[in-house]
């Protein structure tokens, strides 16, 4: 039987030692001591999402507690791995040292960089030398295809740029975004695959906004919330005036959309007062 003593003010060192408990054979969690990597690898995901929440929400309470349930799974997907005698956490940090030390050589070696770009160009490098990675495709290979699609594609498009295969500047990617949306009009009208060139403007969306230094991801992020909250108003205004949305025409959905933009843009310049 595992052993774990109680104690008032506990460490990193005890996180492996309780979760060891909760999977004990005989005296562990039922629940804890069946699971698998495959049955907890949504929670993993869903913990991650949890604590960038909380991160966004600029939260440090509730951060504090999502990046201890990330420890949790990271503890438990070790231990699972140790049942098996193939590593346990030692390692996993064992691993995570190395790389560090590695690929930063500027702090522990001799290596000169004095700005983020050089050490970002250097990590690449030595990540390439490390993984054996003669080729962009190579690299490319390696971006996990378990990524969000948003995600994914701008690594790829980082990746690919790394090789020399990129625009000059953001016009030929705003250019090739325009060339995209044409393709799509051509092809809702019959001419083509719609879904397909769907995909090829938001990739090439993403490729924008590579190029002036957004994440992707979070501006679509922001987008969805900043949908939310003037639908919010909208159809607040709708309920006050006995509009029914409906069976209203599209003309005064317009215009009720337009006054929730001014709306909430006037609380955004109150709050900032």
């Amino acid at each position: 039987m595992a052993r774990f003593t109680i104690k008032t003010k506990y460490t990193l060192e005890d996180v492996p030692l309780i979760v060891k408990c909760l999977r004990d054979p005989e005296t562990g969690c039922p629940w804890d001591k069946i699971q698998t990597h495959q049955s907890i690898r949504q929670d993993l995901i869903e913990e991650t999402y949890e604590a960038a929440e909380a991160i966004d929400e600029e939260d440090p309470v509730n951060l504090e507690e999502e990046l201890g349930d990330i420890l949790m799974q990271v503890a438990l997907h070790s231990e699972i791995e140790s049942e098996k005698g193939v590593f346990d956490i030692d390692d996993v940090a064992d691993r995570l040292c190395k790389k560090l030390v590695l690929r930063h050589p500027h702090v522990f070696g001799d290596v000169v960089a004095e700005d983020p770009e050089t050490v970002l160009s250097n990590w690449e490098d030595i990540k390439r030398a490390e993984k054996s990675q003669k080729t962009g495709s190579d690299a490319i290979d390696d971006v996990p295809k378990a990524y969000p699609a948003l995600i994914r594609s701008q690594k790829v498009q980082k990746r690919a740029a790394y090789t020399g295969f990129d625009y000059k500047d953001v016009s030929g990617a705003m250019s090739d975004l325009r060339s995209e949306i044409e393709e799509l009009d051509r092809a809702i009208s019959g001419e083509g695959d719609p879904t397909e060139e769907l995909g090829d403007v938001l990739f090439s969306a993403v490729n924008v906004a590579r190029f002036i230094s957004a994440d992707a991801e979070l501006a679509l992020v922001r987008a969805c919330e900043k949908f939310i909250s003037r639908f919010r108003i909208t159809e607040d205004l709708a309920a006050k005036r006995g509009i029914d949305m409906k069976k209203t025409d599209l003309d005064q959905l317009n215009e009720l959309w337009d006054e929730s933009k001014k709306e909430e843009q006037g609380e955004t310049k109150n709050d900032k007062d």
